[in-house]
């Protein structure tokens, strides 16, 4: 009885162990460690593309786990830029950012291309049109956001952190600049943010242990 006992124990604990999210399968390094804006806390980053479907399927969800994050835990976006042809949707994002539109049109831009159907992500012309059209603001300073000299150096940043990332696809999560995940990875949506969420408090044991 003691060894049966015993041995359903160890059962227990092994099955404790692998239900953990496993590196390799569930998350990965990142190729190159990303330098944090904000070093004094756990950076979550979403590498993503406003004409990627899964993207689209991904934002509400995320958006209500950011909502829940603690306060040492702080999260932005990344426009995915590994290509040429992404680079219009790129360039609206950080538009939208200095005309401090992303929580007015950050959905509805989504919206736009994957639910109205009415928007291509891949021409710029169009984009500027959107939003000017959406925002109501004179379509000369839309224009100008998205040609203006500091674009060139977030998409040049953004393009970096793509490939520091090790990221094959959008949206992938990064946590700490040191990890990445995907709904690919982890197994859809809902487990991705499982596996962020573990290595949250993996980062923040770490941090606390290196304090002692």
């Amino acid at each position: 009885m003691k060894k049966l006992l015993s041995a359903l124990m160890l059962l227990a604990s092994f099955n404790v162990l692998a239900a953990d999210p496993q590196i390799g399968t569930d998350f990965d390094k990142t190729t190159q460690n990303i330098a944090s804006d904000t070093p004094n806390k756990i950076e979550i980053t979403e590498v993503f593309w406003y004409g990627c479907i899964h993207c689209y399927l991904m934002d509400p969800i995320l958006t209500a786990w950011v909502k829940k994050l603690p306060a040492d835990v702080i999260f932005k976006r990344v426009p995915g830029l590994p290509r040429a042809d992404w680079a219009p949707m790129a360039k609206a994002y950080y538009a939208l950012e200095d005309l401090k539109l992303i929580e007015k049109l950050h959905t509805p831009l989504f919206d736009a291309i994957h639910k109205q159907k009415i928007l291509n992500p891949t021409d710029e012309a169009a984009a500027i049109d959107w939003i000017t059209k959406q925002s109501g603001l004179d379509r000369k300073k839309v224009d100008e956001s998205f040609k203006s000299f500091s674009m060139n150096t977030r998409l040049n940043r953004a393009a970096q952190v793509f490939r520091a990332s090790g990221a094959t696809g959008v949206p992938t999560i990064i946590i700490d600049g040191q990890y990445v995940t995907s709904s690919t990875m982890a197994g859809g949506n809902d487990q991705a943010l499982k596996v962020a969420d573990y290595l949250i408090a993996n980062v923040r044991s770490a941090r606390a242990a290196a304090k002692k």
